[in-house]
């Protein structure tokens, strides 16, 4: 028996980080260099563009998909064999040097890659479906990388017409405890190895937590759950947008319920339940025209009365409005200037895709 959720949300791409979370600095600068030279990824001299390792020039450039901040096309040569790398608009919004916070000094701005990493958008699938099996499909809580690694086997193996060997996935949990799990502390409680401490920044985001299990000395992780101090309340909407876009591209509802516990939805990414997802959504709504948040019949939901794909984008400018007043702040048209081909394939396939779902969004009540 098949299983395509997983499929339908994700690439099959395995163990393509050569083993190394991403790390502070790199994805702006892999934007700054991918920016001028879609084929760096691939020169001779890409150690000393980007100043890092061979190895880590392989993670880079599948970081920087992954997030959804590059996309990867043949060139314009017709005997071109080679896929080069070209920026998204969302890469240019969040990284350009007059964009929103091009060296990720927010913690918000987190949270959106982490979003960003695990959505699966009309035209726009995951690329970490290890990750998305971990924070979307786990029924568990608490887990070890055997655990973790044997579910992400049998979906894949449900999934995929090939399936990567088993260690492949293994490198793929053992990196995701790296990328998420605060680095530990020494006895004294004196920080670790700086290079330790400092490496990913996503350990910020606090979203799994290691589980102390002095008798068997079995490593063991747990995603923890409860209010997140450091989730902005516009993130919070701007994703539940996002993911109501995934099959409407008008106004509409869409239940608290299905944004807190349906596979793929901001409420499992994120691990918030859905009375955090109303007092975020209630608040941003308060000042923001065109959503709303409305009860009848004992359920809750999020009303729009436009695209919510736009609106989303509204929702974030906001998150952002002390830099987006800057008079060099990208704008989605220049984006689509200096990238027609992208601009339109993007718009292709969201189109198609959006049209090619079935009705899952409630139609708002008159």
């Amino acid at each position: 028996m098949s299983d395509s959720r997983l499929a339908e949300a994700a690439h099959s791409s395995f163990a393509r980080h050569e083993t190394f979370a991403p790390r502070f600095g790199w994805l702006h600068k892999a934007y700054m260099q991918v920016k001028e030279n879609p084929e760096v990824f691939l020169a001779e001299d890409a150690t000393v563009l980007l100043g890092v390792g061979k190895n880590m020039v392989y993670s880079m450039r599948y970081w920087s998909r992954a997030f959804k901040l590059t996309r990867e096309h043949y060139g314009d040569d017709a005997n071109s064999r080679a896929l080069l790398s070209y920026p998204t608009w969302e890469a240019r919004w969040l990284l350009d040097e007059d964009g929103a916070d091009p060296y990720l000094e927010e913690q918000g701005s987190l949270w959106l890659l982490h979003w960003w990493l695990l959505s699966s958008r009309p035209g726009a699938k995951s690329w970490a479906p290890s990750w998305y099996v971990a924070f979307q499909l786990a029924p568990f809580a608490r887990f070890s990388a055997p655990d973790l690694t044997q579910l992400i086997v049998r979906h894949v193996n449900l999934s995929y017409d090939e399936a990567p060997v088993e260690a492949s996935i293994a490198k793929d949990v053992d990196c995701i405890t790296k990328m998420y799990v605060p680095a530990k502390r020494s006895k004294g409680g004196a920080p670790g190895a700086l290079e330790d401490l400092l490496a990913c920044p996503f350990r910020e985001l606090g979203l799994i937590e290691t589980v102390e299990q002095p008798l068997s000395g079995r490593s063991e992780w747990e995603f923890t759950t409860g209010t997140r101090v450091t989730l902005p309340d516009r993130i919070v909407a701007y994703a539940c947008l996002d993911y109501a876009a995934t099959t409407t591209r008008q106004g509409g509802s869409i239940s608290l319920a299905r944004l807190a516990s349906e596979h793929g939805a901001p409420g499992r990414a994120f691990r918030i339940r859905e009375p955090d997802i109303a007092a975020a959504v209630e608040r941003v709504a308060a000042t923001t025209p065109g959503l709303q948040l409305v009860e009848a019949v004992g359920q809750r939901s999020l009303v729009f009365n436009s695209d919510p794909f736009e609106l989303a984008w509204d929702v974030l400018d906001a998150q952002y409005d002390h830099v987006r007043k800057r008079p060099k702040f990208p704008t989605r048209q220049d984006w689509a200037r200096t990238y027609p081909k992208l601009a339109a394939a993007e718009a292709r396939e969201l189109r198609n895709a959006v049209e090619q779902q079935l009705p899952l969004i409630e139609e708002t009540s008159e």
